[in-house]
C-alpha cells in the first residue's frame, strides 16, 4: 500500500555563511561552521538566530578522524552561546558516510554510525548550554535506519526530539532519491505518528523544491554559484564572498520554494 501523502510544512531555511562578521547584520536564521569561529579571539554578536555546524565533513576529510576533542567542542559551543548569543542548536561531532570518506578513516559504515550516536550521548553529558541535535548518518537507506536503531538503543527517542539532522546529503546527485529518503525518515514513527522534524544539512536546492517533509535545511550554495559571477564592485573579483549577492540568492530561493508549493519560514 502506498504511504499517505505528506502535507508540506513550512521549511525554516538557514543561510550558510562563512564570514562571521555577517552575523552582526543579518537577522534571519544562519548556519555557521565551528571551523570559522574556533580560532577567533573576538566574536561577533548575533543579530538573529543561528545554528552551529560542527565542521564534521572538514575534520574527517582533512584528518581521517576528529582532531577536535569533545571537551574542546563543548567549551567552544558554550563560548558561542555566551558571547555570540542567539544560538539555537548545534550539530554533534558526527562521522560523515560518503563512500570516499571510508578509506580516509579506515572504518566501516557501522562504526561511523556508532561514533555519531556516541558523540550525541557524550556531548549531552558535558553540560552544553544549547541543544545538541541527533544526526542520522549513512549513505544508503539501510544505513540511516540502522542509525535510528542505534539511537533507540542509546535511549534517545527520535520521535520526541525537536529536531533531527540528516547527514551526508549535500553531495548527492539524485535529488528525487534523496527527497524520497527524507520523506521515509520523517515517517520513522509509522502510520499515524507525528513526522520526525528533520534538518537536511547542505541539501541541494533542487531537493528542497521536491521534499515535503523537512522542518529545516541549510545551504551555502550561493557562494559556489557566486564564484561564477563577476564581482559587483572593484573590490569583489567574484560574488563568492558578497553579502548582497547572498541576500539576492536567498530571496530567489524563497521565491522558488513558493513557486514549487513548498512553504518556507523567513524567520
Amino acid at each position: 500500500m502506498t504511504a499517505p501523502a505528506i502535507t508540506p510544512t513550512p521549511v525554516r531555511f538557514h543561510l550558510g555563511v562563512h564570514q562571521p562578521a555577517w552575523m552582526e547584520h543579518l537577522d534571519f536564521p544562519l548556519f555557521v561552521s565551528n571551523r570559522r569561529l574556533m580560532n577567533r579571539k573576538s566574536l561577533p554578536r548575533a543579530a538573529g538566530p543561528w545554528a552551529l555546524d560542527s565542521g564534521a565533513f572538514s575534520e574527517v576529510d582533512l584528518y581521517g578522524r576528529w582532531k577536535t576533542t569533545a571537551k574542546q567542542y563543548a567549551a567552544a559551543v558554550n563560548r558561542y552561546h555566551d558571547e555570540i548569543g542567539n544560538l539555537e542548536w548545534c550539530s554533534p561531532m558526527d562521522w560523515v558516510c560518503e563512500p570516499w570518506m571510508l578509506p580516509k578513516t579506515g572504518l566501516t559504515i557501522e562504526e561511523h554510525l556508532r561514533r555519531t550516536v556516541d558523540s550525541v550521548v557524550e556531548l549531552r553529558s558535558l553540560g552544553i548550554k544549547t541543544r545538541v541535535i541527533p544526526v542520522l548518518q549513512g549513505w544508503l537507506r539501510p544505513h540511516y535506519l540502522r542509525c535510528a536503531e542505534m539511537y533507540a538503543d542509546a535511549g534517545i527517542d527520535l520521535l520526541a526530539e525537536p529536531l533531527v539532522g540528516v547527514g551526508s546529503m549535500c553531495r548527492r546527485q539524485n535529488h528525487w532519491r534523496a527527497s524520497l529518503l527524507l520523506d521515509e525518515l520523517a515517517r520513522l514513527g509509522g502510520r499515524g505518528a507525528p513526522l520526525v522534524p528533520l534538518h537536511a544539512f547542505g541539501f541541494k536546492i533542487q531537493g528542497l523544491t521536491l521534499s515535503r517533509s523537512l522542518a529545516s535545511a541549510d545551504s551555502m550554495a550561493w557562494s559556489s554559484a557566486g564564484r561564477r559571477e563577476r564581482g559587483c564592485s572593484p573590490t569583489h573579483k567574484t560574488e563568492s564572498n558578497c553579502m548582497s549577492y547572498a541576500l539576492w540568492w536567498r530571496n530567489h530561493l524563497m521565491e522558488r520554494l513558493e513557486d514549487a508549493g513548498v512553504p518556507a519560514c523567513a524567520a
